[in-house]
C-alpha cells in the first residue's frame, strides 16, 4: 500500500488505576507484536488541579501564584518522588516484561489533563494515544469519562485507542478480530486504513468485519430521494474492501455485514454477538440527516 502506519510513536497516559494499568498491558502486547515497527512509547502522568486542591485547600488557588510558593514546590516534589515516579517505573517495567523493545520515555506534566495529553501528543509527534475509558477520581488522578471524551473529539492527527474492561492478552496478535462500522465518510474509511495497517503489521488478524447500519430513521427519506440503501451499502463495502485488498489483506478474513436499525444499538448488538477485540469507529461521519457515525454514536 505504500503508507506509513500510524503506529511508530505511542502516547500512554496513566493515572495508577486498574483501568489505566490495563491500558499499559494492552500497549505492551501491541508493542511486542509490532516489534521493530514501534519506535517510541511516551508514558505520561498529568498532575491535575485535583492534586493541588487536595494538598493546598487552605490557599487561594490561583495556579500562577501557588506554583511559585516554596510550600507547593516541596509538596509537589514529594508527590512526584513518592507516587508519580514509581507509577511511571511500574508502567515501564510492564511494557518491557511484555516484550516492548522500543525506546520508552517517562513524562510528567501539570495542568488540565485532556489539554496536556493533546499538547504532548503533538509535541512528541505521537500518532497513537492509548488510554483507559475511565479511572480514579479527579482528586487522585484524571481519567474520568469527560477527559477521554475531550481527547477523542479534540485530537487532529492521532488515533485514540480506548481500552475497555477486557483485553486479548496474547503478544503474537492482541487484535485477532476487528469490527469497523462504516458509512462511506472519510472518517470511517480512515478507520479501514488503520485496520489495514494493523492487519498487515500484526499478521495474525483472523477477521475484519465491515458493518454498515442502514439507519431506520432516514431509510424512507433516502428511498424517496432515489437512493437504494442496499446498493449504497454495497458500494461502501467495495470501497472499504479495496483499501484492505490493496494493503495485502486476504479476502478470506473480510466479512461484510448489513443491519437495519438504530446505528448505535446495532453496533453494540454486533459487539455483544461477536468476539471482537477491537472496534474502529470514526468520531464523525456524514450529517445526521444522511448517516450515523457522528460523535453521539461514537
Amino acid at each position: 500500500m505504500g503508507k506509513i502506519c500510524p503506529l511508530s510513536k505511542i502516547l500512554l497516559p496513566i493515572d495508577g488505576s486498574d483501568n489505566s494499568l490495563r491500558a499499559v498491558r494492552f500497549a505492551g502486547y501491541l508493542g511486542s507484536a509490532l516489534k521493530d515497527d514501534l519506535l517510541n512509547v511516551n508514558i505520561l502522568r498529568v498532575i491535575t488541579g485535583g492534586f493541588i486542591s487536595q494538598h493546598l485547600s487552605y490557599i487561594d488557588l490561583m495556579a500562577d501564584v501557588v506554583g511559585e510558593t516554596d510550600t507547593f514546590k516541596k509538596i509537589k516534589e514529594e508527590h512526584i518522588d513518592k507516587n508519580i515516579k514509581p507509577a511511571l517505573e511500574e508502567a515501564e517495567k510492564i511494557l518491557k516484561n511484555l516484550g516492548v523493545k522500543a525506546e520508552i520515555e517517562k513524562v510528567v506534566a501539570e495542568g488540565d489533563a485532556a489539554k496536556k495529553i493533546i499538547e504532548i501528543a503533538e509535541k512528541k509527534q505521537c500518532q497513537t494515544i492509548i488510554m483507559a475509558k475511565r479511572g480514579i477520581s479527579e482528586i487522585e488522578g484524571f481519567f474520568l469519562g469527560s477527559v477521554t471524551n475531550k481527547v477523542i473529539h479534540s485530537v487532529k492527527n492521532q488515533s485514540v485507542y480506548i481500552i475497555g474492561q477486557k483485553i486479548h492478552e496474547v503478544s503474537e496478535c492482541p487484535l485477532p478480530e476487528i469490527l469497523i462500522p462504516i458509512d462511506g465518510s472519510r472518517y470511517s474509511l480512515k478507520g479501514v486504513e488503520l485496520a489495514a495497517c494493523l492487519a498487515s503489521k500484526l499478521g495474525s488478524v483472523r477477521k475484519i468485519a465491515l458493518l454498515r447500519v442502514i439507519n431506520l430513521a432516514v431509510i424512507m427519506e433516502r428511498l424517496q430521494g432515489g437512493i437504494e440503501p442496499l446498493e449504497e451499502a454495497n458500494k461502501i463495502f467495495e470501497e472499504a474492501k479495496k483499501i484492505l485488498l490493496n494493503a495485502g489483506i486476504s479476502e478470506n478474513i473480510i466479512q461484510p455485514l448489513i443491519k437495519v436499525g438504530i446505528p448505535a444499538e446495532e453496533i453494540l448488538r454486533e459487539v455483544d454477538r461477536g468476539n471482537y477485540s477491537m472496534i474502529i469507529i470514526g468520531r464523525k461521519g456524514r450529517s445526521s440527516l444522511k448517516d450515523y457515525v457522528l460523535g453521539s454514536v461514537s
